[in-house]
């Protein structure tokens, strides 16, 4: 059964197993089967994660759930690609909210991410972060699909499956205790009958945990298909994408479904038909923004010149079909590639002719629908912009595209990727006053995003702000989890010659609080030491050439230091750290440099 592959740093019991068994949680495991049309009157589940409180309360799950995040986010197979966040966000805040009560009482902001792995695969993390692999996302076929596949995992974060198990576990463990007292009274006269009783209190506790995986799934399945129902989505194509899935991975059920850790999938696929049976038909067209995401996904699915060759061998194919979704998608993915080739041109080009395929109409007498577009006109005009940006040795491209993503952020303020490219036209285009405004404004709305740091320490580097550029630096750091490496920026902001008394109250505040979370942190590492080893590794299956989320940050990291700083040696190699020289990092699936702002040294340390 293929898994998640990830290597984590120093999370310790019970950072340890939650990691892993959110891993188990994933979407591969749900079998070639899953849910479908949700009928009106099917009673809403009831949430049974209170009695997994006292082993793992909300609060804690969240917090967890960030740290792995953490560490997922600096990994190369993490795409940190606006369009494609915007959408998988979009898509599963709709589903969530068709759900009352998924959020839970700790109110989880859910978070949808995309990792680039060949796997048909997707998994839950502790707290609401629910990732999707890319080819996953290239093999559903409808929006309906994908959905299902997310419905599922909403399931897993709404039912609070990982505390549950984690309590379980608790309860679990005395049974092999209880065998070893029962073997020690009959060792004396028979110790192969001892031995017996040992071996089989070991079972019993693993049989357990089989059995609470396989009502894990069959819970996640019934509470996914009620999401589906209720957000509106076609959920009988769930059955053949999952069926499609299994072919793919040569997945078929065993004559043993009680050593397996997931139902049966033919029981599955029967569990959903008996209820699609009592639900009238209904049927959805799929949005214009669900193919041009996977026409991005594709090109950066391989990034090699083979897998660009493929690419267009899929996008030519693509075009030449009737469909007007299909048409604009594979020119839009023609675009997006020559993006990549770096002829902007022939980008700007083709992402034209998507343009016109979209807003062309019917042909006279022609039967169509209206072409439903979710928000693939964002879509465009990122890309547009993306485009024009990239080219920062042209004056006027860059005039341009400030004019341009001013009024696309006016026609879609919460578009985060256009917001990003807006600020970095402004600072490339020679405007880095009107770009510290704007970003502040926008830091007021959005404290959690580090891009929005980084763009502004780059404007107050063009601004000749040595302070505050460094301190907007180490607000970039404090986020993405560096305290340490966040300390060092404040130390060289208090030595900048043109740090004001405000701003030294500023760093002293902000040093106080980083220290203390510092202290907080070491503090509890102490606390875990007993529990293992300083890293560890969960594999079952094979990613390819890159390692799955997570295993970007080495495996001897501290967990509030995960660009490795503390060592002397790896100090004095990051030294280049505190001087950002914004070089380009030449990703395209990370056009700002968001996670690799600085030199190839600082990458280094990364």
């Amino acid at each position: 059964m293929n898994r998640y592959h990830s290597t984590v740093n120093a999370i310790r019991f019970p950072r340890r197993f939650l990691l892993s068994l959110a891993v188990s949680l994933a979407v591969s495991s749900i079998s070639p089967a899953a849910r479908a049309q949700a009928p009106t009157n099917v009673p809403s589940l009831p949430s049974l994660g209170d009695t997994s409180r006292e082993a793992l309360s909300p609060i804690i799950e969240r917090k967890l759930g960030e740290e792995i995040m953490r560490d997922i986010r600096f990994n190369r197979d993490y795409l940190d690609d606006p369009p494609i966040i915007d959408y998988l966000n979009n898509l599963g805040n709709t589903l969530v909210t068709a759900r009352p009560g998924a959020r839970g009482e700790a109110n989880y902001d859910y978070f949808f991410f995309a990792v680039r792995d060949p796997m048909l695969n997707a998994f839950a993390l502790p707290g609401g972060f629910i990732g999707v692999h890319s080819a996953l996302l290239l093999a559903a076929q409808s929006e309906s699909e994908l959905a299902s596949v997310l419905s599922h995992e909403i399931g897993h974060v709404a039912q609070r499956h990982i505390a549950r198990q984690l309590g379980e576990q608790k309860t679990d463990a005395l049974i092999p205790l209880a065998a070893m007292v029962l073997a020690a009274l009959v060792a004396k006269d028979s110790p192969d009958a001892a031995m017996g009783v040992m071996m089989g209190g070991q079972g019993v506790a693993i049989q357990r945990q089989l059995n609470f995986g396989r009502e894990a799934e069959r819970e996640a399945d019934r509470v996914g298909f009620q999401i589906m129902g209720a957000a509106g989505y076609e959920t009988s194509g769930m059955v053949a994408f999952f069926q499609r899935m299994q072919n793919a991975t040569k997945m078929y059920d065993t004559s043993m479904p009680w050593l397996m850790s997931h139902p049966l999938t033919t029981e599955r696929i029967a569990d959903i038909q008996a209820r699609i049976r009592e639900a009238p038909y209904r049927q959805r067209v799929d949005a214009l923004d669900f193919f041009l995401v996977r026409s991005r996904a594709r090109v950066l699915q391989d990034q090699s010149t083979k897998g660009y060759a493929q690419s267009e061998e899929f996008f030519r194919n693509q075009m030449a079909q009737q469909s007007r979704h299909e048409i604009a998608a594979g020119q839009y993915g023609m675009a997006f590639l020559a993006l990549q080739r770096d002829d902007y041109k022939g980008a700007q080009s083709w992402l034209d002719k998507a343009r016109v395929t979209v807003e062309r109409p019917p042909a006279p007498g022609a039967f169509s629908s209206p072409l439903p577009k979710g928000i693939a006109e964002s879509v465009l005009a990122y890309t547009s912009l993306e485009i024009k940006v990239d080219q920062e040795k042209n004056p006027e491209v860059l005039a341009q595209a400030i004019v341009e993503g001013e009024q696309a952020h006016a026609r879609y303020p919460l578009s985060r990727g256009i917001a990003w490219q807006y600020a970095d036209a402004l600072i490339k285009g020679g405007k880095p006053e009107q770009a510290e405004r704007f970003l502040r404004d926008q830091i007021q709305q959005y404290r959690s995003e580090p891009e929005l740091q980084d763009l502004l320490a780059q404007a107050y580097s063009k601004m000749g702000k040595i302070a505050l550029q460094h301190i907007a630096l180490a607000e970039s750091y404090a986020l993405l989890g560096g305290t340490m490496a966040a300390l060092d920026q404040l130390q060289l902001a208090r030595k900048s010659s043109d740090a004001s008394f405000y701003e030294q109250a500023v760093i002293d505040a902000r040093e106080r609080e980083w220290q203390a979370k510092r202290r907080e942190a070491m503090g509890e590492k102490g606390k875990d030491k007993d529990f293992g080893s300083a890293s560890f590794r969960v594999s079952a299956g094979t990613t390819g050439a890159g390692s799955g989320a997570g295993a970007g940050t080495g495996t001897g990291a501290a967990k509030d230091d995960p660009f490795g700083r503390n060592g002397n040696k790896a100090e004095r190699d990051c030294a280049d750290v505190t001087r950002p020289a914004w070089e380009p990092s030449g990703s395209r699936s990370d056009p700002l440099q968001r996670r690799d702002p600085f030199s190839a040294t600082a990458r280094n340390c990364r």
